[in-house]
């Protein structure tokens, strides 16, 4: 695995895609700084994060678009299956180097607030809320780019890599906002989860290719739906919005820059980051198998 994370980490600074990702999560976190705690005074530098959140959109497709889907295309994944390691040591390589390129802007933005600490002389800078909240941040970040990698293991070309992982980033942007809008009938909810479900088979299905687990993922997440539909209908009422708020990965981190430290959202970004890189390790043994 070693070796596999130099390789890559390397990679990312021979050519441009390092570069330009850093530079670009240093440019709007610099703007932001200069905007909100120079220009109108606030001691807030949480915020900075808060209102930066969006950059992900743009720099997580960038970043991971070529880790997999430029392997595919070029065959050189077949190199990679023939060393003696497992596929999860290769993904776990690639995964841990784009995690290296990333923490290097999270952790310049970690100096800031130092240097901003001398023209603090009332103490409003609270230390403790900015750092849970880079913590936070970079934990909001490692959640997302498992979501791009996975992406990149499901094509060779890299546009289509980019194009799927913005479109999974803009889905996760907008799903606080989004369960605003959801039907909160008992009917609807059903058919949403009814859809979803069937979604999610399918997808673990074209993953693992096998049948089983696909119908044993439909039957896990639907059977609750249907035994509530017939016992208490009313419990379905309200509950697709409820889902899509707890399931929001962006209005987890929120809770950091309102100075809350929480810990079941430190779990759920540790969490989604480990189910989506399991998930790339079956879409890789599948390409390996075929």
């Amino acid at each position: 695995m070693t070796a596999i994370f130099k390789r890559e980490l390397r990679s990312y600074f021979r050519g441009m895609t390092g570069y330009v990702f850093i530079a670009l999560f240093l440019a709007v976190l610099g703007i932001y700084v200069s905007a909100i705690c120079l220009n109108y005074h606030s001691p807030k530098f949480e915020y900075i994060y808060f209102n930066t959140t969006f950059i992900f959109l743009i720099a997580v497709p960038v970043l991971s678009m070529r880790s997999i889907a430029e392997e595919r295309r070029q065959k050189t994944d077949q190199l990679l299956y023939s060393l003696p390691i497992s596929t999860a040591e290769i993904v776990l390589g690639k995964y841990f180097a784009m995690l290296c390129v990333f923490a290097i802007p999270v952790l310049v933005s970690c100096l800031f607030p130092l240097i901003l600490l001398p023209f603090d002389p009332s103490g409003l800078l609270s230390l403790a809320t900015i750092y849970s909240s880079a913590l936070a941040y970079f934990l909001l970040g490692a959640a997302l780019i498992s979501i791009g990698l996975f992406m990149s293991s499901l094509t060779e070309n890299q546009i289509i890599a980019a194009l799927v992982s913005f479109v999974a980033m803009l889905i996760c942007y907008l799903m606080g906002q989004l369960k605003d809008m959801l039907p909160s009938t008992a009917a609807a909810t059903a058919i949403v989860f009814a859809f979803l479900s069937a979604l999610l088979s399918l997808l673990v299905f074209f993953v693992t290719k096998s049948r089983t687990a696909g119908w044993l993922i439909f039957i896990v997440l639907e059977a609750p739906i249907i035994v509530i539909s017939f016992a208490k209908t009313t419990l379905l009422e309200g509950l697709l919005p409820k889902v899509f708020g707890v399931l929001s990965v962006f209005d987890r981190f929120y809770t950091f820059a309102d100075g809350l430290f929480d810990g079941t959202s430190i779990i759920y970004f540790l969490s989604v980051a480990a189910l989506f890189v399991v998930f790339t390790v079956q879409s890789m043994e599948k390409r390996r198998w075929s």
